[in-house]
């Protein structure tokens, strides 16, 4: 009885680890944002997002392209402008079932379907209009792997900051910049 009940005991411990989630704190220039990840339905996005927090890849970004009522974007660009070089790019998760609410952490992609690197976006609004409806480039849509846990206000801080055209690849540059001075792991 007594190992029946060891048994139990651990395998329920080990189920319990295997769906904690994922959680990463974001400090930006602006303040602190803490995000969940979701594993369970995203794993080739989280697993990406990760290799990127434990190469340190993110800190010293910016967020480069914000628009209010819309989205934050960053993961790509450091202070100086200048794209970093990213691996390869990972297979659209966009199918999971997650949608693009106000508050989800999903993954930044070019007309490409599967062409998703570093770079994610932060919804401000609900944006139904990003979720898959359909295989063409167009309607994939784009790929849900997190939500903002808590800071959600220094989000909408972010998105109200002013902007600035730059140039055609900069239309929406927050100035002053908005630094993403670190990403890390956060113990459950």
């Amino acid at each position: 009885m007594k190992k029946t009940l060891l048994t139990l005991v651990l395998f329920f411990c080990c189920v319990g680890f295997s769906f904690a989630s994922d959680l990463v704190e974001m400090k930006t220039s602006l303040g602190t944002i803490k995000i969940e990840l979701y594993r369970d339905k995203a794993p080739i996005s989280v697993d990406n997002f990760l290799q990127y927090v434990d190469n340190g890849f993110f800190d010293g970004t910016v967020f480069h392209r914000v628009i209010d009522k819309f989205m934050i974007q960053g993961g790509g660009f450091g202070q100086n402008l200048k794209r970093k070089p990213t691996a390869e790019p990972i297979k659209n998760e966009a199918t999971n079932g997650l949608r693009n609410e106000r508050g989800t952490l999903a993954m930044a992609r070019t007309s490409v379907v599967d062409s998703g690197t570093s770079q994610f976006f932060i919804n401000l609004i609900d944006n139904s209009f990003l979720n898959n409806s359909g295989t063409t480039s167009q309607t994939y849509g784009y790929a849900v792997f997190g939500k903002v846990v808590g800071g959600m206000d220094v989000v909408d801080k972010i998105g109200h900051s002013r902007t600035v055209r730059k140039n055609q690849l900069f239309q929406n540059l927050p100035e002053p910049l908005v630094v993403i001075e670190s990403v890390k792991r956060m113990s459950h």
